[in-house]
């Protein structure tokens, strides 16, 4: 889910050597934490956190695919 998230969020900014994913899994799940520049936080979250809940949807079909549950937090 790292890959996927990275490659969605690098396709997005304008600067994509400062994007930066984390996945921490546990019993509940796998969480993905997105950090990118402060000048690209728009790009990711979008009006209305349209973009950010499109992500969200992407990784989501993912992770069922694979049987994961997945939670992805933006920074």
């Amino acid at each position: 889910m790292k890959e996927l998230v990275e490659a969605i969020a690098k396709a997005l900014v304008d600067e994509p050597d400062q994007v930066f994913v984390t996945e921490q899994s546990n019993d509940k799940g796998v969480l993905v934490t997105l950090k990118v520049a402060q000048a690209d936080i728009g790009k990711v979250i979008g009006k209305q956190g349209k973009v950010a809940n499109a992500i969200r949807s992407v990784v989501k079909a993912a992770g069922i695919r694979k049987g994961v549950h997945v939670m992805v937090d933006i920074e």
